[in-house]
């Protein structure tokens, strides 16, 4: 059930915590520019790939509300994520996060001059296609249920739609760890962090920013409390304590903040949420 009444807050402007650290870190001119917002989950996953293959480049806190001219140009539909690309003459632009995601996957596995904490990859070898591709399986996961139900259940008002959002949100946790059972079940252990000796993967990096926010957003709107079992308990510790996740990260505050807009459902509060009421795909 919703907790509390709405108050009016409105989202923020400026990462806090760990994410503001790393924004500040990265402030200086890079031949790649994120234009980003600190609560937006889609960008949260290209922030954490770039962060993880170890690629420069530059964060440029945007507001996506106001759509300004220089994140249009990137962005037809003024959404964040977007890259620009400087180092191309015009600049060439990216949108969509798994556009990007992917983009950067690609980048990082063929420039040998990556500068910062890694030099690994989100997917297994290309010389293993079947294991990509069962990477790639529980991304689409995310992707098509996970996503779409968490904000399902975050803007449902009533309590009979909230109980219903809720299980809707742990089926699609439930249809994500099948995939992942079913990969180490054939023997794929080294990529996702399922495993306890896997490395983050494409997948883990679609899924974190939705499992991070249901651990404060959902928690504090809908009481909500994630699956037991010590295997799930273990994955979700891995992933939200990995450092690349955990640089991106802002205090809990922030989110909190950020999401009342969605816990009580606004009218306009953003495209993704006007597609949730609409009962249409997610722009």
């Amino acid at each position: 059930m919703t907790t509390g009444k709405d108050t009016g807050r409105s989202y923020h402007l400026e990462c806090t915590g760990e994410a503001l650290r790393t924004a500040q870190a990265h402030s200086s001119p890079e031949n790649i520019t994120l234009f980003g917002s600190c609560f937006c989950p889609f960008v949260q996953r290209v922030w954490v790939a770039l962060e993880h293959l170890g690629i420069d480049y530059h964060y440029y806190e945007v507001d996506p509300y106001k759509k300004p001219a220089e994140l249009l140009e990137l962005s037809p539909k003024g959404l964040v994520p977007a890259l620009r690309l400087n180092n191309y003459d015009p600049p060439k632009a990216l949108n969509e996060s798994t556009i990007i995601v992917d983009f950067l996957e690609e980048l990082a596995t063929s420039d040998t001059r990556r500068s910062s904490h890694t030099t690994g990859s989100l997917f297994p070898p290309s010389s293993d296609p079947y294991a990509r591709a069962l990477i790639r399986l529980q991304a689409d996961s995310v992707n098509r249920s996970l996503v779409p139900a968490f904000y399902r259940y975050l803007q449902a008002q009533d309590e009979a739609k909230q109980v219903e959002g809720a299980k809707g949100f742990v089926e699609a946790l439930n249809g994500l760890v099948t995939l992942f059972n079913r990969a180490e079940k054939e023997g794929y252990t080294s990529y996702g962090l399922w495993n306890g000796r896997g490395a983050l993967s494409y997948a883990d990096v679609m899924a974190a920013p939705w499992i991070f926010r249901a651990t404060n957003v959902l928690k504090h709107y809908r009481g909500f409390v994630l699956p037991e079992g010590e295997r799930f308990r273990g994955y979700v510790e891995r992933l939200l304590g990995h450092p690349a996740f955990k640089r991106t990260c802002s205090t809990e505050q922030l989110y909190l903040d950020s999401y009342e807009r969605y816990a009580f459902n606004r009218p306009n509060t953003s495209q993704v949420a006007n597609a949730i009421n609409a009962g249409t795909a997610l722009p």
